[in-house]
């Protein structure tokens, strides 16, 4: 029988993972499957890019999978029942069941609100596109001189407010940390970022805690008024919030936790990446929710699982991280060189050259999603038996 292979979720870790599945199983022998909301895909490190007004290429799903025997279902997952192996999904054609025998679950994260009060009322995200689009057109109307706060002084917030800034000088541009502006990096990196949030106009306010949002301000923690006629919330993603409603094993957050080949130690025919899995990396330390953690994690759960259908030897690739690349704005970045835990070393890349390092390094994951099953060797084995139980010999090539 046809091995039925559902991946929902195509950001980039599931595009990724379709494709690749793709590459390596014979068409006769499974089907794959891949269930995503919207039509074209999201350049999500690029949604700062669109808020500020750039317009990026389109890239349709229905263009990028042709021929590659990747069935694509345009429909929003409101459910899994991992004991019964079904996804419910709602689509254009109503509700609907699918039944699978490998599930790979790519739903990733999405704006974490983290319950301040007024943010859903009066903040705007980037996220993804739909939020991107509202600050968009929140952001075109704006008069010259008027106030807008970015909180959060993690990779997305120093991008969203030098994208900001450089995109529209004629704005009172500011951001909000909770620390200290860029303390996660070298001596050399937080001071290239301070000198380019000096030389954009951002106004920085350190070691401040913003605990509500309203239309025209925000409040801080030892109770500041903050003018802010646009307030952005960049504080952290939250996971989609199926995966926690199932009985497959997850944090208290949501993600769920997996072994090194990203399949989940609870249920073994599914499979999680990306955002919404919990894998351990070097030090044991969970992966940071990022598309550095995810196209890795992608192509380990892709290759396990076609090893485990064709019985070949399965892969267990240490993940780890080399870098961090910042964009700060078109002209400027920093390329932050890390520990295989994701830890600053001294080195670190600045300038010009490290935002034309950045704008590569997105080209790259984006090329990598639209052409799917390119890049890995065209195997297509023929599928020999389901997945190995645990414990299995096959299982202990791992």
């Amino acid at each position: 029988m046809t091995h039925r292979i559902i991946v929902l979720g195509a950001g980039y870790t599931g595009a990724i993972a379709a494709g690749r599945l793709a590459r390596r199983l014979h068409r006769d022998d499974v089907s794959i499957t891949l269930v995503n909301a919207e039509p074209d895909f999201v350049e999500r490190v690029r949604m700062h890019q669109l808020a500020v007004g750039q317009d990026l290429r389109p890239r349709p799903f229905i263009e990028m999978f042709a021929g590659t025997g990747v069935e694509l279902r345009l429909a929003e997952v409101t459910g899994v029942d991992a004991d019964r192996r079904t996804v419910a999904v709602s689509g254009t054609e109503g509700t609907e069941e699918l039944a699978y025998d490998s599930l790979v679950y790519a739903l990733g994260s999405g704006w974490n609100t983290q319950d301040v009060p007024g943010i859903t009322e009066h903040a705007h995200d980037v996220s993804g596109r739909p939020g991107a689009l509202r600050l968009r057109e929140r952001l075109a109307a704006l008069d010259a001189g008027q106030p807008v706060l970015v909180v959060g002084g993690g990779l997305t917030g120093l991008e969203t407010a030098t994208e900001l800034a450089e995109a529209r000088p004629d704005l009172d541009v500011a951001l909000a940390a909770r620390g200290e502006l860029g303390d996660w990096l070298s001596p050399k990196g937080r001071a290239h970022v301070r000198k380019v949030c000096d030389k954009l106009g951002i106004t920085v306010h350190e070691h401040t805690a913003v605990t509500g949002v309203e239309a025209d301000r925000v409040t801080t923690a030892d109770g500041t008024a903050v003018p802010s006629a646009v307030t952005v919330w960049t504080t952290g993603f939250a996971v989609h919030p199926v995966a926690k409603a199932t009985t497959l094993e997850s944090t208290a957050t949501g993600r769920i936790v997996v072994d090194r080949t990203m399949r989940s130690v609870s249920h073994p025919d599914v499979y999680a990446i990306g955002d919404a899995a919990m894998a351990m990396g070097p030090a044991d330390k969970p992966l940071r929710m990022s598309c550095a953690s995810g196209t890795p994690t992608a192509w380990q759960a892709a290759d396990a699982l076609a090893a485990r259908l064709t019985g070949g030897k399965i892969p267990t690739t240490p993940l780890r991280y080399f870098n961090q690349c910042i964009s700060l704005g078109r002209k400027e970045g920093l390329i932050q060189y890390v520990t295989a835990d994701d830890r600053a070393v001294r080195a670190a890349l600045t300038g010009r050259i490290a935002a034309v390092y950045k704008e590569l390094v997105c080209k790259g994951a984006a090329w990598a999603v639209a052409n799917p099953t390119l890049g890995t060797p065209a195997r297509h084995r023929r599928v020999v038996q389901e997945p190995a139980p645990e414990g299995s010999a096959a299982e202990a090539t791992a």
